[in-house]
Order: C-alpha cells, then structure tokens, then sequence
C-alpha cells in the first residue's frame, strides 16, 4: 500500500491466535497482568511479553503500572470497537470457533463489550430506547433527545455527566452475536454501570458475561419495554 494509512502491521499483529486471544480477553474491560494473559493466549510467559511489547508499541494496548505489578487494558475505545467489528465480521462470514461450551449461550444473552452491554440484552436496550424516542437513529448516526435525557435521568444517571464526556455520547456498535446494533459511547457505559449499581445484574467471576438476576430481568425488561 504506497498512500494512506498503513493497515498491514495492524492486520498482521490481530491476525496472529495468541495476540487475537489476547485481546478479546481484554474485551471484557479489566486490566489483566502478563502472566493472566499468556494465559489466556496459551503460550509461555516469555512470549506473551513479546506479543504485549509488540501491541503496545503499535499503540493497541495501555500498560498500566501498579507498584512493582504491571496491568494491561486496550489502549481505548477505538480498539474495542474495532475488535468487536471484526467480531461481528468473522461471525456473518461463518468464522466461528469449532468448540463451544456452557458459557457461550450466557456471552450471546449479555456481556461487556469494553464498558457497555451487549448480546441479545444490549440489542435490547438499544431497540428499546429508539423505539420509545430516547434515541433518534438515522443509520449509525445517533442523538440523544430531550425525551432521552429525562428517561435516563429517571434511571438515575444525570444526563449532563455523558454530555460534559470527551467521547460520543451515543455511538452505534455492531453486535458480533446479534449482527445489529449495540449502544456504546459515553451513555452505554452509564447504563452498564447503572444496571450494576441497580444490582439488576453482575459481572460473572470469569470472562465477559453479564449475568442478570430474576428480579434484575423483570427490572431491566420493564425499564426497557419493546412495542
């Protein structure tokens, strides 16, 4: 490619199995140390640093520092609508993992994807809040309306703290399970936190499922009816 930006080191580096583990892994949206995520990536410790120095120079992954402990995250928002596009590309083009197991029907009701919900949930939500005019959506441009800002002011979020944000308010994310669109931007982050602080649902021990309580579900679904 002799003009523009160069998507080949990009391509090269998430094409790599160990690398792309890798990152998914941080789709869940903890900071995990090197030795987790060689891990998860199935190599030895040695080459998960190499993998990590490598997309971190490339700017894909944030070191963080904690005393003698170092964490890695995404480098930010951009990579994680990046990597959940290529989800969703990979898995309408057939793609898919030859092993399943028990949590993969719990990852396509509701996960994180980086700091917001998504899955058959986050589709959910979505649909709901276009539907009841809290969203206008023309395509994958999206705005918050007034009708909006008091629905999610009575879910307790104030509605200036996602308009003062440095990112989208609202911003359209392709569900890699679902094939259509997720909430992310600054106003999907709130209402994942919010629904925990509802404790309508809860983060499982391991990976990026969401998992909604009984009363959380009758709460959730009434908070965003559809029809």
């Amino acid at each position: 490619m002799k003009e523009g930006p160069d998507i080949s080191r990009l391509g090269a580096l998430i094409g790599d199995p160990a690398r792309a583990n890798i990152l998914t892994a941080l789709l869940a949206g903890r900071a995990l140390t090197a030795s987790e995520l060689a891990n998860e990536a199935g190599v030895t410790a040695q080459t998960a640093s190499g993998h990590l120095k490598l997309m971190e120079d490339a700017g894909l992954l944030w070191r963080r520092r904690q005393g003698r402990h170092h964490y890695f995250a995404l480098a930010g928002d951009e990579v994680g609508y990046m990597l959940e596009s290529l989800l969703g590309f990979a898995a309408g083009m057939g793609h898919l993992r030859t092993r399943t197991g028990p949590r993969d029907d719990a990852m396509r009701e509701a996960r994180v994807c980086y700091d917001h919900l998504a899955g058959a949930a986050g589709v959910r939500m979505f649909d709901s809040l276009v539907t009841t005019g809290a969203i206008r959506a023309e395509r994958e441009d999206l705005r918050l309306t007034d009708a909006g800002r008091g629905q999610i002011a009575v879910l307790g979020i104030d509605p200036a703290s996602v308009d003062t944000s440095k990112r989208p308010v609202c911003r359209a994310c392709l569900d890699w399970s679902e094939r259509r669109t997720h909430l992310a931007g600054a106003l999907g982050a709130a209402l994942l936190d919010r629904i925990y602080d509802l404790k309508w649902a809860n983060r499982a021990p391991e990976g990026r499922a969401v998992l909604f309580t009984s009363k959380g579900r009758t709460a959730f679904e009434a908070a965003f009816p559809l029809g």
